[in-house]
Order: C-alpha cells, then structure tokens, then sequence
C-alpha cells in the first residue's frame, strides 16, 4: 500500500504530512511521559522485523495481485498505540529516503494509512475490547483477525480518497474502490492470522509484556525481555536476508488495482512544482532502489514480470539487513531523544 507521488497532488500530499507530523508530536509527547526505558529495545527490534517483513510480498490467489504485511497491529499490541506509531513512522520513512519505496511527498499519506488507524483506531477500539484481559489465544486471533482487516479496509479506502481529493481522473472513485477493498481484504485476512501467531508466542513466552499493554503499567524488573529481542533481532535478519528473496514477483494490490483501472501500473510523475524536486533528492538519497544495487552505468533495470523466482539477490539480501539495521538504529535514537527531554523536564 506504499503510494507514490504521482498518485497525490501537492495540497492532499503536504496536508497529509502535516496531519502525520501533528500525530507523531502528539504521539512522542506522551510517550515522554509514560514510556518504560526498557521497552525502548524492543521498539528497535520490532521495527526492524517490520521493515523486513515488509518486503515480503505473498500471492492472493486468483488475481494476479501480490500483497505484504502492514505491521501495525503488531506494533500496536506489543508497544502501545504512541510508540507503534513512531515505530511504523520509522519504517516507512526509512524505506522512502533509503529505498524508495513509496515516494517522499507521500510518505505522509502511507504513514497516515498504514500507521494510524492500526494504531489508534483498530487497536483501542476494536483489538482490546475483542482481547479482554485474559489474552486466550482464540481471543487474540479473532481480535487480531477482525482488527487487522478494519485497519487495512481503512488504510485502502483512504488510498482512494486521496487519488478522488488530489484530482486523479484516471482513477474513477467507484471502480478504484471495488478493486482496492477486496484485494486488501485478502491480506487484512493474512495479516490477522500472522498477527495472532506472532501475539501468542508473545504471549506464551512473556505474558507479562502483553499484561504491561492491557493496564497499562511498567514492566517489573524482574521481567527479561532478552528472549523476545533475540528472536526478532532473528527474525529480521532470516526475513530481510533470506526469506525476501521468495517474496511474490506480482504487483501489490495497490498497483494491481491502477493496472486494472488505467492499464498500467503507474500513473504520469509530474513535471513541475513540489513533485519533480523531491524525486531529485530520492533518487540521491536512495542507495539501495527498489531493495536491490543500483544497476551499474547503463545497465536497464529488470522488469518484475521478467525476474526469476525466488529471486536469489546479494543486493536484496544487503537490502534487508541494511534497511533493519537502520530502522534499528532511528528508532533506539529517537527512544534516547525521548529519555533525554524527560530529563530536562524533571
């Protein structure tokens, strides 16, 4: 569901970005207040286990659409609602600047489709209430199964409500929106099943950590978070070097459903204003473009439909590690810049 920018006009892209920034001000100001240190190390690590997550795209059955994790209910539940929005904000910038995946104009509006209605609307309304306090692992798959699909139902329907207010006629609203909402069904579906899978080994090996979430209160010192850090830190670096390399080679239903509308899978950049300037400064920020090296001097660069699967890639490989690493790395620096205006405050 990364957008680009060609899919957005100035005015919706810049308003999205000012409503994503009111919410991630929003978001760190209360974690200054009510963040435990410890859980600072976990937002890293599940960040990056998200970015790589994130490159992994599955195959939905019978329409030639491919689809990946979002993530956010999986922050939500582990870390709360203000830390998961940071975390996701991470991710996706990370991708934008370093990988260019979803333009930077846009970055607001992927932010703000995949980040917040996981993590303040589908989580405290919809995955607690269904949750309870118990945490029965049947409990947490239908909570996880309805909320995940209500988070991406919204984060797709304001995909279209985007394209529809920045003018994009080559996308009629009614046809893009019965195409994008039962493609996005399919992997809200996927992603809830995931996300119970990965909330009940939670569960299983720190309950605590989900009781701390429910309250909510500070973790105990006498709880180890070490074995759930290790095995995300695993995670991220099977995902990202590994298992990225089977990831489906069909367009996600984002660009699935441009296709089906325009006949082609992307729509015109523009050429001037705000747009083509920042283009310039992705494609020098972008050091690893589409997961992968940069092709060398005049080397044209491989079309999807062409590529062998699984696509076996040194760069995808580097890709994934690389981008955890740094997603890692953001956010363990935006958790001590936290730490630090709460100490000044005090």
């Amino acid at each position: 569901m990364h957008m680009a920018d060609a899919l957005l006009s100035p005015a919706v892209g810049t308003a999205l970005w000012a409503g994503t920034a009111a919410v991630t001000g929003y978001a760190s100001k209360r974690l200054k207040r009510e963040i435990d240190d410890r859980m600072i190390p976990l937002m890293g690590v599940l960040g990056a286990f998200i970015f790589a997550a994130q490159m992994i795209n599955f195959t939905i059955p019978g329409t030639g659409s491919s689809g990946h994790l979002a993530g956010g209910m999986i922050l939500a539940i582990l870390l709360g609602s203000h830390a998961a929005f940071l975390v996701m904000a991470s991710v996706l910038t990370v991708q934008a600047l370093f990988f260019a995946d979803g333009g930077l104009l846009a970055v607001g509006c992927n932010i703000w489709n995949m980040g917040f209605y996981a993590c303040f609307l589908a989580y405290p309304f919809i995955y607690k209430p269904l949750a309870g306090s118990g945490q029965k692992p049947a409990r947490i798959l239908v909570a996880s199964l309805v909320s995940a699909v209500v988070a991406l139902q919204l984060g797709a329907f304001s995909v279209v409500l985007e394209t529809l207010l920045s003018g994009k006629s080559e996308l009629p609203f009614n046809t893009f929106v019965l195409l994008m909402q039962p493609t996005h069904l399919a992997i809200g579906i996927v992603e809830g099943f995931v996300t119970a899978g990965i909330i009940n080994y939670v569960r299983s090996a720190r309950p605590e950590l989900l009781e701390c979430m429910t309250m909510p209160r500070p973790l105990g010192a006498s709880v180890s978070l070490r074995k759930i850090l290790a095995m995300f830190v695993v995670l991220a670096v099977i995902t990202g070097g590994v298992l990225s390399w089977f990831a489906s080679t069909h367009p996600d239903g984002l660009e699935w459903s441009i296709e089906k509308v325009t006949g082609k899978g992307e729509l015109p950049e523009m050429a001037q204003g705000i747009a083509p300037v920042l283009r310039r400064i992705q494609e020098k920020t972008a050091f690893l473009p589409d997961y992968n090296f940069k092709p060398a001097g005049n080397e044209p660069k491989k079309e999807a439909a062409a590529q062998a699967w699984p696509g076996i890639e040194a760069g995808t490989s580097a890709a994934g590690i690389i981008g955890a690493a740094i997603v890692l790395g953001l956010i363990l620096l935006i958790g001590a810049g936290i730490r630090s205006f709460r100490g000044r405050d005090t």
